[in-house]
């Protein structure tokens, strides 16, 4: 058993420079050698079950998450995922209701061509799980309490009456959160992603879930570390820059 577990966060599957890019071959590689090594997934909520009971998780586990709901989360994530038999929870942006249209992609989003509800139907009858993101993507820690409230509250609600079915998890958009946002996310969720990056373990929060952005493996050499007993501290020592912008965020809120 293990005391602790990644959750790997990707956005975009593609070839562009952002930061918020992965390259789809290397993705198809990650995933293809974690497979080959006896690795497996856990859904998000079974992760939380776990932290729930305080039990300590399977060896060579860990989850996948996806932010925005990007179409080439469907187009080029999605059937490395079913070859491999994997799980993974994808966490969207859905727009605002009044121009939701059944057979319609969500609203573009830097640029990007967004899922559409048909293929979010197709993921979620494949071992894909649906999370709320928002409505707009906003940084809700400069929002009035109402616009917080609606941007968390509706965005489920929109999932949940298109899909039919429960959504348990969010993610805040950035990884940013306070503690206004922290108690309205509470009421609606059984849990919710940061952009705190490191492993979960006994001790995380259930609404501030640490994640290991694709970004720290970018490439086959960086994500091969996954593989190796170094990989704890790998994180770790890249986490460092991230928790002293975190502090300095949060001492200027």
């Amino acid at each position: 058993m293990a005391s602790s577990m990644p959750v790997l966060t990707f956005h975009a599957l593609d070839y562009s420079p952002a930061v918020t890019s992965f390259s789809p071959q290397v993705f198809q590689h990650g995933m293809a050698k974690l497979h080959d090594s006896g690795y497996q997934t856990l859904s998000l909520l079974e992760a939380v079950d776990y932290l729930h009971q305080e039990k300590p998780f399977p060896e060579r586990y860990f989850a996948i998450t996806f932010d925005d709901g990007y179409q080439s989360v469907f187009n080029e994530a999605f059937p490395v995922l079913k070859r491999y038999g994997m799980s993974a929870t994808v966490f969207l942006t859905v727009g605002e209701r009044k121009s939701l249209k059944q057979a319609d992609r969500l609203p573009s989003f830097e640029g990007r061509s967004m899922l559409s509800w048909g293929e979010i139907r197709e993921m979620l009858c494949s071992e894909i799980d649906i999370g709320a993101h928002t409505l707009t993507h906003p940084d809700l820690t400069r929002l009035p309490l109402e616009q917080k409230e609606i941007e968390i509250r509706e965005s489920k609600a929109i999932i949940e009456d298109v899909l039919g079915t429960p959504v348990p998890c969010f993610a805040y958009p950035y990884g940013q959160y306070d503690n206004r946002t922290l108690e309205i996310v509470k009421r609606h969720f059984a849990c919710a992603c940061s952009n705190e990056l490191g492993l979960i373990n006994r001790g995380s929060s259930l609404y501030a879930l640490k994640r290991i952005d694709a970004y720290y493996l970018r490439t086959d050499r960086l994500f091969d570390l996954m593989l190796s007993s170094f990989f704890p501290l790998y994180i770790r020592t890249r986490s460092i820059p991230r928790m002293i912008k975190r502090t300095f965020q949060q001492v200027l809120l």
